[in-house]
């Protein structure tokens, strides 16, 4: 069983910073690809960011050059760091570990007000 928590989402200006964490605990015992997605209303899921576990990143282009991903001390954390902030944003955005299986959190609600 696996559990991954998020955290750190909430409603900021246009051109503002967050910071989400995610933490994965259970039947995970070495360090494994994470990432995040997000969801819009009315939209698909789509791929924010992803870390392997070598630590190669990928992003989607909507956010190249303003969200960054990075891995906690702890194993099986991670961070999306998101900069310069626009309303397009604006969605619930969910971490993800791949463990044979994909696992998702409960998802966390980020709004960008114009």
């Amino acid at each position: 069983q696996v559990q991954v928590v998020e955290s750190g989402g909430g409603l900021v200006q246009a051109g503002g910073s967050l910071r989400l964490s995610c933490a994965a605990s259970g039947s995970i015992f070495t360090t494994n690809p994470m990432g995040w997605y997000r969801q819009a209303p009315g939209k698909q899921r789509e791929l924010v960011a992803s870390i392997g576990s070598g630590g190669s990143t990928n992003f989607a282009n909507s956010v190249k050059g303003r969200f960054t991903i990075s891995r906690g001390n702890a194993k099986n954390t991670v961070y999306l760091q998101m900069n310069s902030l626009k309303p397009e944003d604006t969605a619930v955005y969910y971490c993800y570990i791949d463990g044979g299986v994909r696992y998702w959190g409960q998802g966390t609600q980020v709004t960008v007000s114009s």
